[in-house]
């Protein structure tokens, strides 16, 4: 079954996806190892892992590489994100049709005007609805599988406040995406405000120390949430450990001293199958 087939029937079943954002290949498989069945390629996580600030630096074509890696080496459905299409509609039109070839089962598009930056930094912009549904309609008119999931995300709390979201929301579904996704919430109120106004398939974001309180996933399941996106706590954690790590080689000349917390070499082997491509 083609991964937006997979992603199309859990959305069917009616239960919470949990979708760890990962940024390479690396995090990818540690995802798929610990049992996660549906993937969040973080366009903010694949930026910093480049080494830049997730504010539009990076092209439509450094992105898709990264997230080539992520579905060849997992094979899961893995949802993209797709930023403001990287332009206007007609730059849309290419992204999702490059999106949809690299095998991704979905992506979402944003209202941000272009170059966007972090849904939870301060001074966005956005465009017009009326732009917005353009894009929508144009994305879903040049998609080719029927089954691939168009996501429509909307910044707009932070502009226009909550009520005008809400208003945006119903506009995209209505011009054609299959879920909407609202970021930044500042208020549990605000998260169940959403839920009971959207009674199509919502997805929501969800990490620690961004505007948006954290809720149980059994909450959110209650709410009508089905799809919740976890886009850079595998990144944070990553860059802690590392940092730990550095720190030690720079005192004492090798890591000894922590070698408990590192992943033995057979791990790490073990992990990116590298017998498999031996005995081929």
């Amino acid at each position: 079954m083609k991964p937006a087939k997979i992603l199309r029937k859990l959305l069917a079943e009616g239960k919470t996806i949990i979708a760890p954002g990962v940024f390479d290949g690396l995090s990818a498989l540690l995802a798929k190892k610990a049992g996660f069945q549906v993937l969040y390629a973080s366009g903010g996580a694949i930026a910093r892992s480049m080494g830049y600030p997730d504010i539009g630096l990076l092209t439509m074509t450094e992105v898709t590489a990264a997230m080539s890696h992520i579905v060849n080496v997992t094979q899961l459905p893995v949802i993209g994100d797709a930023d403001t299409g990287f332009g206007n509609a007609i730059n849309a039109r290419r992204t999702v049709q490059e999106f949809e070839r690299l095998g991704l089962a979905g992506l979402h598009l944003e209202d941000q005007t272009f170059p966007k930056r972090c849904g939870h930094l301060s001074d966005k912009s956005i465009i017009s609805s009326e732009e917005m549904c353009h894009k929508i309609k144009v994305a879903r008119q040049h998609l080719l599988d029927p089954d691939f999931v168009l996501i429509a995300r909307t910044d707009a709390i932070a502009i226009e406040g909550i009520e005008s979201a809400l208003i945006r929301a119903q506009a995209y579904l209505d011009s054609g995406a299959d879920v909407i996704f609202i970021e930044a919430p500042e208020t549990a109120e605000q998260i169940e405000l959403i839920a009971s106004r959207i009674t199509q398939p919502k997805l929501i974001n969800m990490f620690q120390g961004g505007k948006t309180p954290v809720l149980p996933p059994e909450r959110l399941e209650q709410l009508g949430y089905q799809i919740v996106i976890i886009p850079s706590d595998l990144q944070r954690a990553a860059i802690k450990a590392m940092q730990n790590t550095l720190n030690i080689i720079a005192r004492d000349g090798n890591s000894e001293k922590i070698s408990d917390q590192l992943v033995s070499f057979k791990e790490r082997e073990n992990l990116i199958e590298t017998e498999k491509y031996l005995k081929i």
